[in-house]
């Protein structure tokens, strides 16, 4: 037995070698390619930085390609700095999510905006539920989880909370989770891709699986209730174009992982890892070319006409539309149409780059502070409760035993009198028979 497996370890072993190679030459083009058109594009986006509210939400959410090509590079070239690679790779995925929820509120005109909507289309849906004569329960002051899974648009303003805090739950958890698997590989109890009790990683693979699937699962909730304002952006392509990077790139690590423990792969740590970098690299430079029309800077290059710029293009396009003059008279007409636009100026890279930083830094510190209040808010309620709960009933104790003490006093008292009142009538006795 010993010897057939290390015959087995010694056969993967040279598979490895003589595929290690090439696909490190291959995973190299594809990962440069990706490189190449991302920060094309990221520097697209700093020249005609003209709408920062989403622009600032669009260079986070780019820039997942070159950090996710970048590291499964580094990791396949140096097999020992996978784990941290690793780790940096999935604190920026799960910020890329929180981006791209972030972009999606900035084009509906951020979360003041967004807020209003949503209430908007409760209110009109609770109308709408009273004038056909359906309960009017419906209108509630509370909403409950099962709303949020079946009526989401019912619940109005709450619904942009529960999916803030679900995207920023993630973010907290896959950072959480990263530095902590770092920490058990340090300790020797991580094992990476084992699937045993006593290593960490199905721990922390479920937990994030969880967390991720819910953070997903809110983002397409809230798609589902605001696409039809989104339209002016093409939000379904850039959702599955985006979707598509992080539910592919988690699922195809755990399924490699799967492969390799039921022996349809090499269970071999370095061969899973390197199949999923080598993997990353070519999707990476897919995610990029989609990107490039997706998330396009051409939108951002021209500016309202009220600014005031002078360097004016203008285009002109024709339609042919039938026009009924008559019932059963029709003609052609030519209807031309033109639009002026203004080529907004183009602005300096390091003041957007600075603009991006500061901005962007100040948006998840505020976000991640007001999701670890809330997720602290039942927790101290509870502790609150509990504690008032424990006081309360210290206090009726202390009364029981106060009243107790004040109806074993009165009786003692009683006691006391009745001996006294007994001793005077035995006294009187006494004195009485004596005079006889």
């Amino acid at each position: 037995m010993a010897s057939s497996s290390d015959s087995h370890t010694t056969v993967h072993g040279s598979i490895y070698a003589d595929l290690y190679k090439p696909a490190l030459i291959v995973a190299a083009s594809f990962a440069v390619l990706a490189l190449i058109l991302s920060l094309f594009l990221i520097l697209r986006h700093l020249k005609s930085y003209t709408k920062p509210s989403e622009q600032l939400w669009v260079v986070f959410v780019v820039s997942m390609v070159p950090v996710y090509a970048t590291d499964s590079i580094i990791s396949l070239w140096k097999p020992k700095l996978s784990l941290p690679c690793d780790i940096l790779r999935n604190c920026y995925e799960a910020f890329a999510l929180y981006s791209f929820g972030s972009y999606l509120v900035a084009c509906l005109g951020g979360e003041r905006r967004v807020v209003e909507l949503l209430e908007n289309q409760s209110g009109k849906l609770l109308n709408e539920a009273l004038v056909e004569g359906e309960d009017e329960n419906i209108r509630k002051p509370h909403w409950s989880l099962r709303d949020f899974f079946f009526q989401p648009t019912i619940i109005g303003k709450y619904l942009f909370t529960v999916v803030k805090f679900g995207l920023v739950q993630y973010m907290i958890l896959k950072t959480a989770c990263a530095f902590l698997a770092l920490v058990l590989e340090i300790f020797g109890v991580y094992g990476n891709g084992e699937f045993k009790l006593y290593y960490g990683y199905p721990y922390i693979t479920i937990v994030l699986n969880f967390s991720q699937m819910w953070a997903l699962y809110c983002l397409v909730k809230f798609y589902n209730v605001t696409h039809e304002r989104l339209q002016p952006i093409r939000p379904l392509a850039k959702f599955i174009s985006f979707k598509a990077i992080v539910f592919a790139t988690w699922w195809q690590g755990v399924g490699i992982v799967v492969l390799c423990s039921f022996g349809v792969l090499p269970n071999q740590e370095k061969l899973q890892t390197g199949l999923q970098d080598f993997l990353i690299c070519i999707e990476m430079a897919i995610a990029a070319v989609a990107h490039v029309f997706v998330f396009s800077a051409e939108p951002y290059q021209y500016i309202p006409l009220s600014s005031g710029y002078e360097k004016i293009t203008t285009t002109e396009t024709t339609s042919e539309e039938v026009v009924k003059l008559e019932e059963g008279d029709s003609t052609q007409a030519v209807v031309e149409t033109k639009e002026t636009q203004v080529e907004a100026p183009g602005t300096s890279v390091r003041e957007s780059v600075q603009d991006i930083v500061m901005e962007g830094g100040h948006h998840v510190v505020k976000d991640v502070v007001l999701t670890i209040n809330q997720a602290m808010g039942p927790v101290e309620k509870g502790v609150t409760k509990g504690v008032t709960k424990i006081q309360e009933t210290f206090h009726q104790r202390s009364d029981d035993q106060d009243d107790k003490s004040e109806v074993s006093v009165e009786e003692t008292i009683e006691v006391t009198l009745s001996d006294e009142e007994a001793h005077m009538d035995l006294e009187k006795s006494t004195i009485s028979e004596r005079k006889m």
